[in-house]
């Protein structure tokens, strides 16, 4: 059986369902335009994105996010298994000539993304955080495209220099940059960076992505109080500690309310990389200087996978993802290891020295 085109599955929604709402984007110096057959979902968006709106020029790249019941391409899927430590699947793809289709098992939505079309299709208003994702996703290509490697960390700066915090499952990576923010710091991302150079500096670009936070992170941080619920407050204050961290509540933390305007900036010169391989309890906390080419233990901190929503450019060379590529990435790069105990205020204050002097 031969499958269809990417263009060819995109073209009859596409034409049932016009497209007159627009919302233009710029993350960073990459422009892009969202256009929606429904006004709420781009009022949605205009709220979630709002540190990052253009009022003019044209687009490097164009998202469609079409508002409808869920839909059947008439395609089979195959399944992506779940990440180590998880039992559920989430999602199933297809790959199709030109493109790739990436379906959501939980909520039926569907994405349709290659030679530059970008469709997101589906019950979007319900689920607007898998549409900026999506969005987000379509940068984060572009920057794998133009040579980056993506990693697995936050991002903080100070002055227009960044640094880049990741660690092992569970380590605290979000948390600990949000602390740091406390510190006269911008915020740079939440959970991924790109790294790449920029005539001869090493650069690190963030996500547009706000943090997503737990009842934990907000009680030991008074910055982050008016993002959790009163209720919410009264029933997790007296919990012990363990229980409180291990939580599945989730809060969007935006940066203007928590911290100020004018705090999130998404590209930074990258000074430095931390690498949090600390834990409870374990005795007095230490910021060391490490050589990352000895201690390769550390990488996979850092490395990550691309995931479904980057397809390869068949036009163009094969990204190299190696060790030996984020060896090559970092080279040049202060990389530290705090080790010890898990002290959020003290790593912060300790980082920052770093990152400010």
């Amino acid at each position: 059986m031969t499958l269809p085109s990417i263009q060819d599955l995109m073209a009859p929604y596409v034409e049932k369902f016009p497209c007159p709402h627009t919302l233009k984007l710029a993350l960073g110096r990459y422009g892009i335009d969202v256009r929606s057959n429904d006004e709420r979902l781009i009022a949605e968006l205009s709220g979630y994105f709002r540190d990052f709106l253009r009022a003019e020029g044209r687009p490097d790249c164009e998202v469609l996010a079409i508002e409808c019941e869920p839909q059947d391409l008439g395609i089979a899927y195959s399944v992506k298994e779940p990440e180590p430590g998880k039992e559920k699947i989430k999602e199933e793809w297809a790959e199709i000539p030109h493109g790739r289709v990436v379906r959501k098992r939980l909520t039926d939505m569907l994405f349709l993304f290659g030679e530059g079309r970008n469709l997101a299709l589906g019950p979007c208003l319900d689920n607007p955080n898998q549409v900026v994702n999506f969005i987000n996703n379509r940068f984060i290509e572009h920057k794998l495209n133009e040579g980056c490697l993506l990693g697995h960390a936050a991002g903080v700066a100070h002055k227009g220099m960044g640094l880049s915090l990741a660690g092992f499952s569970g380590m605290g990576k979000s948390t600990l940059s949000l602390h740091m923010m406390n510190r006269d710091l911008h915020f740079v991302s939440n959970d991924r960076v790109l790294v790449g150079r920029d005539k001869g500096r090493l650069m690190m670009y963030g996500v547009a992505k706000m943090p997503r936070v737990n009842p934990g992170t907000v009680l030991n941080n008074p910055s982050l109080a008016k993002v959790m619920p009163e209720a919410d407050r009264v029933a997790f204050k007296d919990l012990p500690i363990e229980e409180l961290w291990s939580l599945e509540h989730k809060y969007d933390a935006f940066i203007d309310e928590c911290f100020g305007p004018g705090r999130f900036d998404l590209e930074a010169e990258m000074k430095g990389l931390a690498i949090l391989n600390w834990k409870r309890g374990g005795g007095d906390l230490k910021v060391t200087p490490v050589d990352i080419a000895a201690r390769r233990d550390l990488l996979p901190a850092f490395m990550k996978s691309t995931g479904l929503f980057y397809d390869i450019n068949h036009d163009m060379p094969v990204p190299d993802f190696s060790e030996e590529a984020y060896l090559e990435g970092l080279k040049g790069c202060t990389v530290l290891e705090v080790t010890g105990g898990a002290d959020f205020d003290r790593a912060a204050d300790e980082l920052a020295k770093f990152l400010k002097g």
